[in-house]
């Protein structure tokens, strides 16, 4: 009796094997769910360059310029529980290896500019912007940041040009000294 075992060919059956991969193919295509993409920027590219380069009519724009007159001094607020407020000290190496978050104090000058304009109070900046905007309401705006230029600056102009009606605001790259 073993030597019959023995003698027969085992094999083994492919196309049981082969109907489930494909049906488990099936199941992944149909199931798939393509992932849409979240926070795409709309972007206008240039239309002077590549393959079928069209003449651009030049657009006028208001740019506002934001510069750093005095980097003014980096300072850490901490909440001191024994006093039970808020103390202000200087920003020190150990904190910024730490990775802390820092405030500037009153010594920071930023200055603005728009066109020959030139101001540090940012409510001057929306009354300018408002009045380009009244005399031409299909100009665009652009702001241009120079070196040292921190983002919430960025984004004080940024509301200020929104509050003046300007809805195609551009930026311009960045500035090396």
């Amino acid at each position: 009796m073993l030597a019959s075992l023995n003698d027969e060919k085992c094999e083994l059956e492919m196309t049981p094997m082969i109907d489930v991969t494909f049906l488990l193919l099936i199941f992944f295509m149909c199931t798939l769910k393509f992932k849409i993409l979240e926070g795409k920027l709309g972007a206008y590219l240039p239309k002077d360059v590549g393959v079928n380069p069209q003449d651009a009519e030049p657009v006028e724009k208001v740019d506002i310029r934001i510069d750093v007159k005095n980097a003014g001094n980096k300072m850490v607020e901490e909440y001191d529980k024994a006093a039970g407020k808020v103390v202000v000290r200087p920003f020190t190496a150990e904190d910024a290896a730490a990775k802390r978050r820092f405030v500037y104090d009153s010594t920071r000058v930023v200055r603005y500019g728009i066109g020959p304009k030139k101001t540090n109070d940012i409510a001057e900046v929306v009354k300018a912007l408002k009045a380009y905007r009244k005399r031409d309401p299909e100009k665009k705006a652009t702001i241009d940041p120079r070196t040292g230029v921190t983002n919430a600056d960025v984004i004080l102009v940024l509301d200020a040009a929104i509050d003046a009606g300007y809805e195609d605001i551009t930026f311009k790259g960045s500035f090396e000294k």
